[in-house]
């Protein structure tokens, strides 16, 4: 191909062959690479100030093992939900970021949308707002591409043992099987495009990990693409979660509002927010995942910081069960049992606190008396 032909090439084309090295003058250059553009600064303030500070966790139900298990038709469990976010209007907590599962939105479009549309009125009646993802990349066990139906159970003393991605990795990288996903993307935002219930659409998580590495690239760049062409009234995002310029150019260039991930010790924490902070330039600043208590990323340490900055933050997660995600990213069942500090989740299966102390200073931070 020639210099000419390489740059009229899309964008995400030239992404993967500056990875590649055949090109290395071609570069990321921050530009809004789609026909509506991102809200301006000014938007994207009006919407900080109509809404409250943001302050809630990342959630999935205790009985499910993955979000394949969570949407899908033999697990999907509404009783299970509604008590469980209770435990988050008792705290004063107002959202919920989770993933969405585009292979149970491929066996039954009308059924996902549908749970979704159910879901979403369980997290109406506990007074929280809502925060979907699309896609995901990141993977803990044998498995790097979903499965419909029952799923495996927990290996004990694994974190997130049967964790799901979604579309999976092998439709990632497949840019073939991308205009069905184009298909999911546009027919889910259009279906919930000016429901109030949804505050901000998480595009991605954490594209390019588990080694997946330039190959999400594309399908980020198209997402933003597809979501911007249905025009929803919530603003667009997709979280920071490393230092990698390349992708961080895209993030930043397509975001309405900045997101960002960061598990770090106070001081650690209130150094990346400020240097995210100065990335958005004036737009609100949310942190998607926090909480890791083996690394200082305590309720007790970092949430004041959030709350005295104005960022919102997102927790990870609610009431510990099948992900097991209480054990550290690298536990292993030969080392068990764990009598380790928890990593993450604040309720144990019984819904008693892991931490009542916690529980107290999130209520304080929230105004929940």
């Amino acid at each position: 191909m020639n210099a000419k032909a390489i740059l009229g090439a899309t964008a995400a084309a030239a992404v993967a062959l500056t990875a590649f090295g055949s090109s290395p003058e071609l570069k990321i250059t921050g530009r809004d690479i789609h026909r509506t553009p991102r809200w301006s600064v000014e938007k994207a303030k009006a919407w900080g100030a109509a809404n409250p500070w943001f302050c809630g966790v990342n959630y999935i139900p205790a009985n499910a093992v993955n979000y394949t298990a969570m949407w899908d038709k033999t697990s999907f469990s509404p009783d299970v939900i509604r008590r469980e976010l209770k435990l988050m209007t008792d705290m004063g907590m107002n959202c919920v970021r989770f993933v969405m599962q585009y292979k149970v939105y491929e066996d039954d479009p009308e059924y996902f949308k549908a749970t979704l549309d159910r879901f979403l009125t369980l997290c109406d009646e506990a007074g929280v707002k809502a925060m979907p993802i699309f896609f995901d990349d990141c993977s803990f066990g044998a498995s790097n591409d979903p499965v419909l139906g029952r799923q495996s159970e927990p290996l004990e003393g694994w974190y997130a043992w049967a964790w799901s991605p979604s579309p999976g990795h092998t439709m990632v990288i497949d840019g073939r099987e991308h205009p069905k996903l184009e298909k999911y993307v546009k027919d889910v935002i259009s279906r919930f495009k000016d429901d109030g219930r949804i505050f901000l659409w998480d595009l991605y998580n954490e594209p390019s990990n588990h080694k997946l590495g330039f190959r999400s690239y594309p399908l980020l760049e198209k997402t933003f693409a597809w979501a911007r062409a249905v025009d929803p009234s919530q603003p667009l995002s997709s979280g920071i979660w490393n230092n990698d310029k390349r992708l961080n150019a895209i993030i930043l260039a397509n975001s309405d509002v900045v997101t960002f991930h960061h598990y770090a010790d106070r001081e650690k924490t209130a150094k990346r927010m400020k240097e995210i902070l100065k990335m958005a330039k004036g737009r609100p600043v949310i942190c998607t995942e926090w909480m890791n208590r083996t690394v200082g990323s305590t309720v007790k340490d970092c949430l004041g910081l959030f709350k005295e900055a104005n960022v919102g933050c997102i927790a990870w997660g609610l009431v510990n069960g099948k992900t097991q995600t209480h054990l550290p990213w690298r536990h292993r069942p030969e080392k068990l049992p764990y009598t380790g500090v928890w990593q993450h989740d604040l309720f144990r299966g019984d819904f008693t606190p892991y931490d009542p102390s916690e529980i107290a200073i999130i209520k304080e931070a929230t105004g929940k008396k």
